[in-house]
């Protein structure tokens, strides 16, 4: 890895509140739906989210906005207004080096509105998750120490 980049990762390691809004805790908002164009929740879910202060979203990843929300994660503003995105740590991508492939959140109803599998990242972060697979990996293991969130059972001993 070219040291700039390298520079870039230590200084996200170094300061992760700058980059890295976790939830507070494991929350399956919706089992089983996963990211599709619209979604619609059930009664009882938006009188849950509704008393949380939380509109319910029905944009393709609002349930998983909705569930990191919920479960007490903080969305940090962009300059732009906009929040942070939310990144689902377990994207499809970088699979670990004795397994083929990873687990894909939004394909999976059983982890795309599972909160311990989702951060709010910095524009920064968010490019850097999106194509250095030691950040995804630190991101996974940071779930794990966490909430013990593991679905490839990477770091179960």
């Amino acid at each position: 890895m070219d040291s700039t980049y390298q520079t870039v990762l230590n200084l996200i390691y170094k300061k992760p509140a700058m980059f890295v809004s976790w939830p507070k805790r494991k929350l399956l908002l919706l089992p089983g739906v996963t990211r599709i164009l619209q979604h619609q929740y059930p009664p009882d879910v938006k009188r849950q989210l509704r008393d949380a202060g939380i509109t319910p979203n029905g944009l393709s990843n609002g349930p998983a906005i909705c569930s990191f929300l919920l479960a007490e994660g903080v969305r940090p503003l962009r300059e732009t207004g906009k929040g942070w995105n939310i990144h689902h740590i377990y994207d499809g991508k970088f699979s670990h080096p004795k397994s083929a492939t990873t687990t894909h959140a939004i394909k999976d109803g059983q982890y795309f509105t599972e909160a311990a599998g989702l951060v709010a990242l910095h524009p920064v972060a968010d490019a850097v998750a999106d194509e250095f697979s030691e950040f995804a990996w630190w991101l996974r293991e940071e779930a794990y120490k966490r909430f013990g969130f593991d679905p490839d059972n990477v770091f179960v001993k």
